[in-house]
């Protein structure tokens, strides 16, 4: 098995309902993705992917359409909690708006990074692990054999 890893970067704001610290208020971050994939490499020589797990572009199709392209410069909200209502606000005032069904935080946002990427991979090809910077010195970790 080898395994591949693509990085992204994308800007994000959420809000944090019922929070008791400095980040209760809306905020942003500038988020910095690892997403790492594990497969064998094809061996076959007619196959213009010879040689490769997958291709880099691919992982990063997947992941623009599904995370970056949707989650960059949006506010993410927790759609169960009262802030729904600051959603609606946002959104009438011409903001993006993301509706989450969780607690906007970077461990969450991992769980459903993992969902929509695993759920667009090609066959043979699997989530290893994913890493999300919140900050440049704190962020959150998923791994595949932590989440079977």
């Amino acid at each position: 098995m080898i395994r591949i890893t693509k990085i992204f970067t994308f800007e994000t704001a959420h809000v944090l309902y019922n929070y008791d610290g400095k980040c209760k208020n809306m905020h942003g971050h500038s988020y910095k993705l690892f997403v790492t994939v594990k497969g064998k490499p094809i061996n076959d020589i007619e196959n213009p992917k010879n040689g490769m797990v997958v291709d880099f572009g691919d992982i990063k199709s997947i992941v623009k359409s599904e995370i970056v392209d949707v989650w960059d410069h949006a506010v993410l909200v927790n759609a169960l909690s009262p802030h729904k209502e600051l959603g609606d606000d946002l959104e009438q005032k011409g903001h993006k708006v993301i509706y989450c069904s969780f607690q906007p935080t970077c461990e969450n946002m991992l769980y459903a990074i993992a969902a929509k990427v695993k759920a667009k991979l090609p066959e043979g090809i699997s989530l290893a692990y994913l890493k999300l910077h919140e900050t440049e010195n704190s962020y959150g970790e998923w791994f595949a054999e932590d989440n079977q």
